[in-house]
């Protein structure tokens, strides 16, 4: 009797059509917090069903999970809020009846939440998302990409991510908590000829893409250090040090942990009418002994080795496991995006490379002498000199160590600082006017 209660239970909270090896079960949640937007991610072994509903006056989402029950993984998501979340006052989970859990998301402020699954991909399981975007975006070249297909340039303030003050910059203000070192009293000779050189009669906007984050950790090194973590560093550290040079402001694709597009990556950089993009990475092998470092270019033909065809096929797949709507893509970044008559931008992003190596060789090996090329669809901006740099290998153990270290970090960034002004110096960027017809 005992025998037969149990089961009719069991089956009560089975949906119907569903084994009980296929119910899900939440095996990890995350929150990943940013000012351009708030993610929730709940992983799972069998893909959730939900619905969703708001509520105002407070403001609240409301996500109910089926098919499931509560348990310590749901429990923990009110502790994963922290306090500065921009857009999350609090989370609450519950069991709002049989085999119904309800999430319950307090807001700070009106939002536009967007939720999808994703099937598994790499280490992760089935993931439900639930992105929280602002209503009213007070961000003004985020609202440009959200309202504009970034064929114009965004409007800018001096709230952005940009150094839009022509004069130098004082690196201790800049709020940068890698504390990157000073620079030399008294410059060397030959950077002191590229000052008298780099002639720029406008502004010269440089977009520096750290790649990965969030959801995305990119490599791992063999002591746990992730790859989406130093290359924002370096990225931030190369930023301040670009922001002291006279007419040039800097635009990060991303400024925290928190995950963006390969797709939304170009087109912040088309946005704000870039005239140089550089993506920052850390490469991995499966050699423990593999060093160096490289830089890559976009090709329109086939890549130049099967390393550079795996790199870029590894790095492209970054849309997957960051987790994107894919069925809500611009057809317009689309067509960008798959655009491969760029001839001219490709030779320049060569050139640009070439200028790379040449600096990056003189504090660290080159692991190849010549700029790779292949299919990388971060490179894919039509008119942007565009270039993605492996600062060295994170898988191994030596430059793993180099890579968190503060000394290799800030002689990274002054080496691809060094490369920027040269290229600049060497190939000016064109005057507006001529880039408007191109």
């Amino acid at each position: 009797m005992l025998q037969t209660a149990a089961a009719t239970l069991l089956l009560s909270v089975i949906p119907r059509g569903r084994a009980a090896s296929d119910s899900p079960n939440v095996v990890a949640v995350r929150v990943w917090p940013s000012h351009a937007y708030t993610r929730v991610t709940i992983e799972s072994t069998a893909p959730l069903s939900f619905k969703q509903f708001q509520l105002k006056d407070p403001e609240r989402l409301v996500v109910d999970l089926e098919g499931i029950d509560i348990n310590s993984q749901l429990q923990s998501l009110s502790g994963k809020v922290l306090p500065d979340d921009p857009y999350i006052q609090q989370l609450r989970a519950g069991r709002n009846k049989p085999g119904v859990v309800r999430l319950v998301l307090d807001l700070k402020t009106e939002a536009r939440p967007q939720l999808f699954t994703l099937p598994p991909v790499a280490e992760y399981q089935h993931r439900l998302v639930i992105d929280l975007y602002p209503a009213h975006q007070d961000d003004p070249l985020l609202a440009f990409l959200s309202d504009h297909d970034g064929d114009s340039p965004a409007p800018l303030s001096k709230s952005d991510t940009i150094a839009s003050q022509p004069q130098r910059a004082d690196a201790s203000a800049a709020g940068d908590s890698s504390k990157p070192a000073q620079p030399d009293k008294k410059p060397p000779k030959d950077e002191v000829v590229e000052r008298k050189q780099l002639k720029v009669d406008r502004l010269v906007t440089v977009v520096l893409d750290p790649g990965h984050g969030g959801e995305d950790p990119g490599a791992v090194g063999p002591g746990g250090t992730y790859e989406k973590t130093v290359v924002l560093s370096i990225a931030r550290r190369l930023k301040t040090l670009l922001e002291e040079d006279p007419n040039v402001r800097v635009v990060l694709t991303r400024d925290g942990d928190y995950f963006v597009p390969l797709g939304t990556r170009v087109k912040k950089a088309r946005a704000v009418k870039a005239d140089l993009f550089m993506s920052i990475h850390a490469d991995a092998a499966l050699r423990a002994d593999a060093s160096g470092a490289s830089v890559f270019a976009l090709s329109d033909k086939s890549a130049t080795s099967v390393q550079a065809r795996m790199l870029a096929q590894s790095q492209n797949e970054a849309d997957l496991i960051g987790g994107v709507k894919l069925d809500n893509k611009n057809p317009e970044l689309a067509r960008v995006l798959m655009d491969l008559t760029m001839t001219s931008t490709i030779n320049d992003s060569l050139k640009l490379g070439k200028v790379m190596l040449g600096e990056l060789g003189d504090i660290n090996r080159l692991h190849k002498p010549q700029v790779e090329q292949a299919g990388f669809a971060v490179l894919k901006a039509p008119d942007i000199p565009s270039v993605l740099v492996e600062t060295a290998f994170i898988s191994n153990p030596e430059e793993e160590k180099k890579l968190v270290s503060d000394d290799y970090q800030q002689k990274m960034a002054q080496a691809l600082h060094r490369g920027i002004r040269k290229f600049f110096s060497k190939y000016p960027p064109q005057p507006r006017t001529k880039l408007a017809n191109r």
